[in-house]
Order: structure tokens, then C-alpha cells, then sequence
């Protein structure tokens, strides 16, 4: 018993659910990896390989996990001045970063993956929340209809 007694103790319990900004925040930084990935596969020449897993039935009936290509499309383009532009997307909807501002400016591909990564950071600190929630929030009235 003396073992017991030479450790702190507490009364902490591992919470049992996630809150809705938790997976809304989990959700976009694992597009925005998708995107990383994308990005260094451009830099790199590779053709970029983002799996996902797919349910499939059998002949026999039986449902096995398959891993398949994931198709991502970009989220960055080239503006009329010869800069990229990133909009970062929660699903179908675009995010409103800033009043009015949806897209964020780069001077070349050399800065494309270090402005992702930063937003990456951004996301998971919590400065995104209030933009995610109002993408989700449209994204969910699109099917009320």
C-alpha cells in the first residue's frame, strides 16, 4: 500500500463526448493536412496519394474496409495578378476569415505550404471557431429544404 500512497491522486475522469466545436475543429485540420499534402506533392513533382477508407460487400456478402484514393481538390488558385489565393473551405462553404475576406493572398508556391501549415496552427489554436460554426450552420440549412 505504501506504492499507492507515494502517487497524487485525483478525481479527473476522461470526458465521454467530444463537443460539437471539437470535431468541426478536427474536421477542418484534417483538410487542411489533405491540403499540406497536397501542396508538398506539387513542390515535390509526386503525384499526391490521400486514402481514404470505404466500406465494400463481398460476392459472399460480407463487408470488408477497403483503402481507396481520396479525391481532393485544391483549395488555392492563381489570381489575375499572378498571386495564389487560398480559400479555406468547411465542406461546400467557404470560410469568412476576416469581414468580407474569404481568400488568403500568396506571393508564390514557395509560400503556399508555410502559409497552410500556418493555418493549420491557427485552426488548432481556436481562432477559426467562430467561422467554422457559421460555415456549419449554412451548410446544415442547405438541407432543411
Amino acid at each position: 500500500m505504501t506504492t499507492l500512497a507515494s502517487l497524487k491522486l485525483s478525481a479527473v475522469q476522461k470526458a465521454t463526448s467530444v463537443t460539437g466545436v471539437h470535431v468541426r475543429r478536427n474536421k477542418m485540420l484534417k483538410a487542411l493536412g489533405e491540403q499540406i499534402a497536397l501542396a508538398k506533392a506539387l513542390q515535390t513533382g509526386a503525384a499526391p496519394v490521400i486514402t481514404k477508407l470505404r466500406s465494400v460487400t463481398t460476392e459472399t456478402g460480407e463487408r470488408t474496409l477497403v483503402e481507396s484514393n481520396k479525391r481532393v481538390k485544391q483549395w488555392w488558385f492563381a489570381t489575375d495578378n499572378g498571386k495564389l489565393a487560398i480559400n479555406v473551405r468547411y465542406g461546400a462553404k467557404l470560410l469568412e476569415l476576416a469581414k468580407g475576406k474569404f481568400a488568403v493572398e500568396v506571393a508564390s508556391e514557395k509560400e503556399l505550404l508555410p502559409t497552410l501549415e500556418a493555418l493549420k496552427t491557427i485552426a488548432a489554436s481556436g481562432e477559426l471557431d467562430a467561422a467554422i460554426e457559421a460555415a456549419s450552420i449554412k451548410l446544415r440549412e442547405g438541407f432543411g429544404k
